[in-house]
């Protein structure tokens, strides 16, 4: 069935996550919600927001809305016969699939509901997106900047969707460093059969790292341990703790550290994150994140202390997150593992399949 459309800002989608459906004032006003067909988004986007790319498209699953749609006029300038679809009832969030950056004139790609590694990419994408402080375009997708946080590969590198070879990827990569003032330079590689590429790459001394996209059903698991929800502040000294065992040896150390700790609060500026974390003595061992867009749940960040390991506290982080997509009204959970390390066949003993790969490569 082909989705339907609502174009908002990004402010008003992240009030709507904790509200539970989206309630623009077309509804108190008119009674309706205004959706689009992916044909007719253009017209709203001209009409109300003329020149801004800093949108999203929420990509609506009729199947899993309620309330009644009904195909009626637009407003005066529409093409007299266009017929509009009106959501005679509030939007919730969990019938919202897909969170895609509207960015014209890029054809939005828009994912189906039942496609895990289209809407993992989706989501992988848009929350890049809309917590960067600048988006460029670039051959094959966008270049993301962030220069308050410039330590951050994952918020200061190229996001490509479209196929590109090396030696675009890497002539567009030290355009945007020199420009933007980087030490590093960095691309997710998005488009299936990137692993050429990127092998190419790595023969011209980049680092090529493959990361597999997993998925599962958002079920709670069998009872058992709960991680439980904890400010993010409660979590910072963990984290700094891991950082400064993974980069001991950088000159500039504490900077750096600081940076990737201070970085994560922006994330729940655009989608909803709960920090979850276990205990000993009161101290977190051990966390994880649950980042909820829509009806797509995201697990980031699992980690326990290494003196910590081997008691379970992991499972009872992953439980908990589980346990939140389910309340939240998701029907999905992704993730990304590295392919070549331990955590990718923990995940799939519990109950996460493989569904496609990514490929990061960076470079000095």
């Amino acid at each position: 069935m082909t989705p339907l459309l609502h174009l908002v800002e990004p402010a008003a989608w992240r009030a709507a996550l904790d509200a539970g459906a989206v309630r623009p004032p077309s509804l108190a006003d008119a009674g309706f919600v205004h959706l689009s067909t992916p044909a007719q988004v253009h017209l709203p986007a001209a009409r109300l927001f003329p020149g801004r790319r800093d949108l999203v498209l929420l990509v609506v699953d009729p199947d899993r809305l309620t309330d009644p749609v009904r195909y009626e006029p637009g407003v005066p300038g529409d093409p007299e016969s266009m017929r509009f679809p009106h959501l005679h009832g509030p939007l919730p969030t969990a019938a919202v699939v897909a969170v895609v950056p509207y960015l014209p004139p890029a054809e939005p790609v828009l994912p189906e509901p039942d496609d895990a590694l289209a809407r993992a990419l989706a989501y992988s994408l848009s929350l890049r997106t809309r917590r960067a402080a600048e988006v460029r375009d670039v051959p094959g997708g966008v270049a993301v900047l962030d220069p308050a946080y410039r330590h951050s590969h994952d918020d200061n590198r190229l996001l490509l969707s479209d196929p590109v070879d090396a030696a675009t990827v890497e002539r567009t990569a030290t355009s945007i460093a020199a420009d933007a003032g980087l030490s590093h330079r960095a691309a997710t590689l998005r488009w299936r059969d990137a692993g050429q590429v990127a092998g190419e790459l790595a023969a011209r001394g980049w680092d090529a790292d493959e990361l597999v996209v997993m998925a599962r059903p958002a079920q709670s698991p069998p009872v058992g341990p709960r991680g439980e929800q904890v400010e993010q502040r409660e979590v910072h000294d963990l984290w700094r703790r891991s950082w400064l065992r993974g980069l001991a040896g950088r000159p500039d150390l504490d900077e750096v550290v600081g940076q990737l700790v201070g970085r994560e609060h922006r994330n729940d500026a655009v989608v909803a994150v709960h920090d979850l974390v276990v205990r000993e003595d009161g101290r977190p061992v051990a966390a994880g994140q649950l980042r909820v867009d829509g009806a797509t749940a995201v697990v980031e960040s699992v980690l326990t202390d290494p003196a910590a390991r081997g008691r379970g506290y992991a499972d009872a982080v992953l439980s908990a997150a589980l346990d939140g997509a389910v309340a939240a009204g998701c029907d999905l959970v992704v993730l990304e593992a590295a392919a070549a390390d331990w955590p990718r066949s923990w995940y799939a003993r519990r109950g996460f399949t493989e569904v496609g790969s990514v490929w990061e490569v960076e470079a000095g």
